[in-house]
């Protein structure tokens, strides 16, 4: 590697200075705002959406700060890689505390924490889960394939694309598919995005099960994100894709089972030989 000039390490500190203050401004209203919902504020769903949006502005600066030092320096910078990492999951677990976490289950399930955000509008949900995603895929991008962090930032993936399913009023989604309806264009292209992060999720776990941990609790997780996309697609009545899931969740069931009963067989002859 070539060595790094003071003059290009003065132009990158002088450069990353105003996103360092940026960061640290917006983590001085974090505090505010937390102190706010810890004093029982009625409003602590908004005020948990609006963390999230603050915390993108913190993500999107570390990023930046890692591109002036490739383009500077000519280096990765990985601590700053490792902090946007970071506060990718802290924007999710924000979002997750409004809107919830749950994966296969009916909409009912978690209709109250839709209903008590009914007034942040859905074309903002839909910009929210845009900009975290692309900020997940930039983590991803500049670690790398070969990252230490390929199967956390999987895990990340998942959780994004829950998270694009649960932001959704779906009271107010279904009704909308109308190319009359106002919003129309947007609500599609959500529906569309929603669609191939769970199926993205759903194929990413499953490897994750071939590739490395053989756990059972992978590739159920992997099927469950199948069985949400099959639950997804009912809203728009997509009668083939419905029925392509339904046969590649039941030949995913039954590789599981017949993979677990290997596994039990191989268990039980390891401790006769014993």
């Amino acid at each position: 590697m070539a060595k790094v000039s003071e003059e290009a390490r003065t132009r990158y500190f002088e450069k990353i200075r105003e996103n360092k203050t940026s960061i640290e401004n917006v983590l001085a209203q974090e505090k505010k705002i937390q102190a706010l919902i810890e004093d029982n504020d009625e409003a602590a769903s908004f005020r948990k959406i609006q963390l999230a949006e603050e915390n993108l502005v913190i993500l999107s600066n570390y990023l930046l700060m890692n591109q002036l030092s490739l383009d500077l320096l000519g280096i990765k910078n990985e601590n700053f890689l490792n902090d946007a990492r970071k506060v990718c999951y802290k924007v999710i677990i924000y979002l997750e505390d409004v809107f919830s976490d749950y994966l296969d289950v009916p909409y009912s399930d978690y209709s109250d924490r839709i209903e008590a955000v009914r007034d942040y509008p859905e074309l903002k949900r839909y910009r929210l889960i845009r900009k975290l995603g692309f900020s997940v895929q930039m983590v991803k991008d500049h670690f790398g394939e070969n990252s230490k962090w390929k199967w956390s930032i999987i895990e990340m993936e998942g959780r994004l694309a829950t998270l694009s399913k649960n932001v959704i009023d779906l009271k107010r989604f279904v009704p909308g598919m109308d190319p009359r309806s106002e919003g129309f264009r947007e609500r599609v292209e959500h529906f569309r995005l929603t669609c191939r992060l769970l199926q993205a999720a759903g194929d990413s776990y499953r490897m994750k099960y071939e590739l490395t941990t053989g756990r059972m609790d992978d590739f159920k997780t992997a099927i469950n994100f199948l069985s949400a996309l099959k639950r997804f697609y009912t809203l728009t009545g997509q009668k083939r894709e419905i029925e392509e899931l339904k046969k590649k969740v039941d030949i995913w069931k039954q590789k599981m089972e017949t993979d677990a009963k290997q596994s039990e067989t191989a268990a039980r002859q390891k401790r006769l030989s014993r």
